[in-house]
């Protein structure tokens, strides 16, 4: 499932089936209500509390968990764990929509914006700078309020060049619709499937005023429960001509760095998304259609919530791990490929390590790489596993 590319949309229109055509413009005319927007008690979403009580409770209760195990830990080791959790955000949300980033060049940025020392820096990157500033705006800044300059700020931080892939987007403004109506497809071109259309573009002032008006007042409802909502709304608005789910994800976030009363992520709702991607979508796409009960989405947004929750307490056990691992070594002179390739393996490197293979990721000669791991034996950081095979190993050292 994909946005509709603006620059794509008029050829589009053209090889679509004609009588397809006349369908959707009958339906949209002849007050055949397909989508939410277009009902007479929008944007009065409902849900029942009830039903939803118990998933609320079990996430809950794991928030409190979680929060409580970091609460026992030093500064240094939540900084890291907020570094490698804030890691994941950024390169989650960003492929949920079919874009990998470098995930050296997102550490290091995250890193910066912190203030905390990883060694070497990656070089910087304004594309993956612009995603960074946009979450760790939303989850460190979350008491400020959510308002309509700070929504443009985070898409021309998303867009800086102004392009999304080859398409030339408007940026810090809302969709103009000049090509047509924003639409959620999939399918070759000539064969699309339309998931969903957004409101016309000439609502959209209002629909934002009514959105941010809703967000930023103090409301009964569970702050989980208005961080879904919060999710679900904005991307049905689709305001702009791109970046409308990081940013739907960002709001979402927002609303759970409310919900936590810290601005620190310990676990990734982002990457449980791009776990479940085609269920997100699906679930999506139910809650855009029919009526304004968001019960089903709701009962998804907390279920996905757990599992990151619970997910999150194997990366965070890593994380102690690693850092108690650099807490012990803390005096210990090591060259910056040493430091390289110890995180690589403590980041769960797969397959056997070999001097060949320690070569190429350093990028060194094979008389260094041998010289590295030697001192590093030497020093009882890493060993030889009495291991058969034509290669000799290395890992380090329990």
């Amino acid at each position: 499932m994909r946005r509709l590319n603006p620059i794509f949309s008029a050829l589009i229109k053209e090889n679509v089936d004609h009588a397809e055509n006349q369908a959707h413009n009958h339906r949209m005319n002849s007050g055949d209500k397909q989508y939410v927007w277009q009902l007479d008690q929008w944007p009065h979403w409902t849900f029942d509390h009830a039903q939803l009580s118990i998933a609320l409770s079990k996430v809950h209760h794991a928030q409190g968990r979680l929060l409580g195990r970091m609460e026992n830990l030093g500064f240094e080791m939540r900084d890291q764990a907020a570094l490698t959790i804030f890691t994941e955000d950024v390169l989650k949300t960003s492929e949920i929509e079919g874009e990998q980033l470098d995930p050296d060049a997102v550490r290091s940025s995250i890193a910066q914006r912190l203030g905390l020392d990883i060694g070497a820096l990656a070089p910087a990157d304004r594309h993956v700078d612009g995603v960074v500033e946009m979450v760790l705006d939303a989850t460190r800044n979350f008491k400020q309020p959510l308002s309509t300059s700070r929504l443009l700020g985070w898409h021309a931080a998303l867009f800086p060049t102004g392009y999304s892939g080859m398409s030339r987007i408007h940026v810090a403004q809302w969709r103009n619709d000049e090509t047509g109506p924003m639409q959620v497809v999939s399918g070759a071109i000539g064969r699309q499937t339309v998931h969903y259309e957004a409101p016309p573009a000439h609502r959209l002032k209002g629909e934002i005023k009514a959105f941010l008006n809703w967000f930023n007042e103090t409301q009964s409802v569970d702050p989980l429960l208005k961080a879904g909502l919060a999710h679900l709304w904005f991307v049905t608005l689709h305001p702009f001509d791109d970046g409308n789910g990081r940013i739907a994800r960002a709001i979402g976030d927002m609303g759970l760095a409310k919900a936590d009363g810290t601005g620190q992520r310990f676990y990734s709702l982002s990457a449980q998304v791009q776990r479940e991607r085609k269920h997100y979508y699906d679930i999506l796409e139910q809650s855009q259609k029919g009526n304004l009960d968001a019960t089903p989405w709701l009962e998804w947004f907390l279920a996905c919530m757990l599992r990151a929750i619970e997910l999150a307490t194997t990366t965070l056990s890593d994380v102690v791990r690693k850092a108690g691992f650099w807490q012990r070594w803390a005096t210990t002179p090591l060259n910056e490929r040493q430091i390289k390739m110890i995180n690589r393996l403590l980041d769960g490197f797969e397959g056997n390590m070999t001097s060949s293979k320690w070569a190429k990721i350093a990028k060194c000669s094979a008389d260094t790489a041998l010289r590295d791991i030697n001192q590093l034996i030497a020093l009882g950081i890493m060993e030889k596993p009495e291991q058969g095979g034509r290669s000799t190993n290395y890992a380090l050292k329990d």
